[in-house]
């Protein structure tokens, strides 16, 4: 299966004038957060696959429209009101990919470092993963697995993240992985200026990949576009 992940930057060959020639044969678009939600529809069209993502802390136009919405965990948004905004909301939610089956759950924002819109301290952070519990265990009941991939913008404390509070990861991301070991956790928010950058890191049984700019995950066998 071939996942398109981005974040943070159009500047990455996924919003290349080729992209459908590069990415053919791409099954799901995920993002990371920090992007103009325009950008999804743009690959959505390119490459007519659904796009997931979270917000990120940045270009938050359509996160304070759902909060106008009275919809903080995004969890009362139907599928009519995710395409009026190019892609599917998965912040605060878990949601299936009909196309692939992939379980896919979503925890958007940085740090709360300045008390601007999607930030959030660990509190707040662990109390949206407690806000996640029951979908997990519905999909452990159904599926045998709590998910396959968690999307996040900011890291996990200590695993890529950096040292000022803005880019701190958060600890329960790490708890997180430790209790239902998705298979994959996707974030975006640490820049990458050197791109050899190491991006992967092993934590337990999840893997964790910074997709910031565009990375392909091939779940067989992984690469960096």
């Amino acid at each position: 299966m071939k996942i398109l992940c981005v974040s943070d930057t159009t500047r990455s060959l996924a919003f290349s004038s080729n992209v459908s020639e590069i990415y053919k044969g791409t099954d799901v678009i995920l993002s990371c957060g920090d992007m103009q939600v325009q950008n999804y529809d743009y690959l959505s069209t390119m490459l007519r696959r659904d796009v997931y993502y979270v917000f990120g802390n940045h270009n938050l136009e359509t996160f304070k429209q759902t909060m106008d919405k009275d919809v903080m965990n995004f969890s009362k948004l139907d599928n009519e009101y995710n395409k009026k905004f190019y892609g599917f909301i998965l912040d605060g939610k878990c949601m299936r990919d009909k196309r692939t089956g992939l379980l896919i759950a979503g925890l958007g924002g940085s740090m709360r470092y300045n008390n601007g819109d999607s930030q959030y301290t660990e509190a707040q952070m662990r109390r949206r993963i407690r806000r996640l519990a029951l979908s997990l265990m519905r999909n452990k009941r159904k599926y045998g697995r709590y998910l396959d991939i968690l999307v996040t913008h900011a890291p996990p404390f200590g695993v890529g993240d950096g040292p000022d509070l803005c880019h701190r990861g958060f600890k329960c991301f790490l708890d997180f992985m430790d209790k239902y070991q998705p298979k994959y956790l996707l974030h975006g928010h640490i820049h990458l200026d050197d791109q050899n950058a190491n991006r992967i890191t092993q934590h337990g049984a999840t893997t964790v990949i910074n997709v910031y700019g565009s990375y392909m995950l091939d779940t067989d066998e992984s690469g960096e576009n």
